[in-house]
């Protein structure tokens, strides 16, 4: 029996983190990254350096390992513990953790 191609690009093995941001009355949506901005470090500078409105869920995963999970509340602890390095933390972070705290 033949076997199908994978549709996983040969170097997907790493992690994926995206972000489902409300936006109000247009509703949830994933936010657009290009594939080098989806690693968790470049997340957490993108969260502080403010570049979600709105942010509700973080999902990650990795197509070579088959594995995906929530990992709101785990990018919320990571935020939190980054936050004496910075003199404010902008109001959708702060947001953020409030719903991540209710999970």
């Amino acid at each position: 029996m033949r076997s199908s191609p994978s549709i996983v690009p040969h170097d997907a093995d790493r992690d994926t983190y995206l972000v489902l941001n409300d936006f109000g009355r247009l509703g949830r949506a994933w936010c657009e990254a290009d594939e080098e901005g989806t690693d968790r470090e470049t997340l957490i500078r993108r969260f502080l350096a403010d570049q979600f409105s709105h942010p509700v869920r973080i999902v990650a995963f990795n197509t070579a390992e088959g594995w995906s999970r929530d990992v709101t509340v785990d990018i919320a602890d990571e935020l939190r513990r980054r936050f004496p390095e910075y003199d404010e933390v902008p109001l959708s972070v702060q947001k953020f953790l409030e719903i991540a705290a209710r999970r």
